[in-house]
């Protein structure tokens, strides 16, 4: 008997190809758009597995999944979504879902979770998760680099498996850990926060596990050390690199026994803190040149998660910029807004700080900039006097082959009329592009269409509208 599938999707196309997908991999699917279709399938029938959308035609398909959940309780459920943010990945997560999937998704990807969903179910045990979940969660941005990393998160969530967090200075991995802890199973104890490359080497024992009296010279009192501290909560261990080889083997020891001692002391203490490592430097040649433990390396690295650089999120940061204006504004400086012109030039930079430097600049920004509306006119002088500042990139020239950054120019410096962007740029794109091919085939409109890999009618027609006579470009080539 086919396994049946419940597919709630109001995209139609979408929904086509999902289930051409599934059926052809020998699934029986049903599907509707709406969540009192979904009901009444649900009751007419049983399935193996649901795929939802989030976004449905009479509500949300989240946040009514758990009168699902308590009808089928062994059923998976794959969620898909547009609202690629880290609030719905998390949403998601606390419905129990199976898997989630950002749209667009890789359709290979999605059969094999329907598949792996439909093989564990009855395996899967569901914890009741909470309703209410904590708002202005710290991570901005929808681009798929970012999607991967709230895929990662909220597969943590709900256990307390060890994480370690790598990325370059700046990408925000403290914001990922307090994420982790914030929304996770520990989040009503303590954050305790360690940078261990702050912290030092003499003493940095004593910080992680505390210490007797007498342990030292200035040991006045027995001291908690961080590991205590954080009870019940979460240990971030930052700069995790930076850890001298004495304090490795001691943390490699804590893990492994899951006890520590103080220094000085003999009674043995249990953990109970989830532990979270970061760094931004590459472990693994630090372990072949013997400055790393490899086997701490496996234990901190149980769930890695790598932050991307800013450099490759570039689409997240216009709406990075937008949200440190308002950080700003709720901290006393004056409200500022960033126009499109403001937000390419923004994005074309290549923040080697990362978001740390992308928000130091926006503050300052919203402090010296004299209009509401930043345009790219105020934000070049800063560029271009910024300490340390790597591009100044103010110039018209876009590099050659850079037909990205030659558009983004042309938005810049053209800003065209409301109503007119796509026609203009369209026009602005082709224009060239034809008179070049036609000149390579003297005028031949067949093959020039053939070059360009368009129907002939369809290129005449572009020519027409455009202006352009053929046979004026054979005379001139």
């Amino acid at each position: 008997m086919k396994n049946a599938i419940l597919l709630v999707e109001d995209d139609a196309s979408i929904a086509h190809v999902i289930i051409a997908a599934l059926e052809a991999e020998g699934f029986d699917v049903d599907r509707c758009d709406s969540i009192v279709g979904r009901d009444c399938l649900l009751a007419a029938k049983p399935y193996n597995l649901m795929l939802t959308d989030v976004v449905l035609t009479d509500g949300d398909g989240i946040d009514s999944l758990p009168r699902v959940r308590e009808r089928f309780p062994n059923m998976p459920v794959i969620i898909l979504s547009a609202q690629n943010t880290l609030d719905t990945a998390v949403r998601a997560s606390d419905t129990g879902a199976f898997e989630y999937f950002p749209k667009p998704f890789d359709l290979d990807e999605l059969v094999v979770a329907v598949r792996q969903g439909i093989s564990h179910a009855a395996l899967a045990e569901r914890d009741d998760q909470p309703d209410d979940l904590p708002q202005g969660l710290p991570l901005v941005g929808r681009s798929p680099a970012m999607q991967a990393v709230y895929r990662m998160i909220t597969r943590v969530l709900r256990n307390d498996l060890t994480v370690l967090i790598l990325g370059e200075s700046g990408t925000g991995k403290e914001l990922v850990a307090e994420a982790i802890h914030q929304l996770g199973n520990r989040g009503s104890g303590p954050f305790i926060a360690v940078n261990t490359a702050a912290i030092p080497h003499e003493l940095i024992e004593s910080e992680l596990f505390g210490h007797e009296k007498g342990a030292f010279t200035g040991a006045i009192a027995r001291t908690a050390g961080k590991f205590e501290q954080a009870a019940g909560g979460t240990l971030f261990l930052d700069e995790i690199g930076d850890m001298p080889m004495q304090a490795q083997t001691r943390l490699l020891r804590a893990l492994q026994s899951g006890r520590i001692r103080r220094v000085g002391g003999a009674e043995e203490i249990r953990l109970d803190c989830r532990i979270i490592a970061a760094t931004n430097r590459d472990l693994l040649p630090m372990i072949e040149a013997g400055q790393f433990r490899e086997d701490l390396y496996y234990r901190l690295a149980v769930v890695p998660i790598e932050l991307p650089p800013l450099r490759e999120r570039a689409t997240d940061i216009e709406a990075l910029a937008r949200h440190f204006f308002a950080c700003a504004a709720s901290e006393g400086l004056p409200r500022r807004q960033l126009s499109p012109a403001g937000a390419a030039l923004l994005a074309r930079q290549p923040w080697r700080g990362n978001v740390r430097e992308l928000r130091n600049f926006i503050y300052r920004l919203a402090l010296l900039a004299r209009d509401e509306v930043v345009d790219a006119a105020a934000i070049e002088p800063l560029l271009a006097t910024e300490p340390g500042a790597v591009i100044r990139q103010t110039e018209s020239v876009s590099p050659p082959g850079d037909l990205a950054g030659a558009l983004e120019q042309w938005l810049v410096e053209n800003r065209p009329a409301s109503g007119r962007l796509y026609d203009d740029a369209l026009a602005a794109f082709e224009r060239p592009l034809f008179l070049h091919v036609l000149a390579e085939t003297g005028g031949n409109q067949l093959r020039a269409a053939q070059i360009l890999g368009i129907n002939r009618n369809t290129l005449r027609k572009r020519l027409s509208d455009l202006g352009i006579h053929p046979e004026d470009v054979a005379v001139r080539a």
